[in-house]
């Protein structure tokens, strides 16, 4: 089944492929692309302490700012900046 959001979150996946951020990756599960994995990597000796035990952020482009002209590279950007 291609929705609009999934394949807006396929291109998204493949320009993260094509054009990095420095310090981040992510890519959706093998069997859902509406669930994603990451890793960012932080400003070496500062820690991320605004990340919650279970993994989860408080971000306000996530919760009450979310648009959808942020794609995910955007995003995990975003993530990246905030928390250093």
């Amino acid at each position: 089944m291609s929705t609009p959001a999934r394949r807006r979150l396929m291109r998204d996946f493949k320009r993260l492929q094509e054009d990095p951020p420095a310090g981040v990756s992510g890519a959706p599960s093998e069997n859902n692309i509406m669930v994603w994995n990451a890793v960012i990597f932080g400003p070496e000796g500062t820690p991320f302490e605004d990340v919650y035990a279970d993994g989860s952020i408080c971000l306000d482009i996530l919760q009450n700012r979310w648009s959808p002209t942020y794609d995910v590279s955007s995003i995990l950007t975003s993530i990246q900046v905030n928390f250093p």
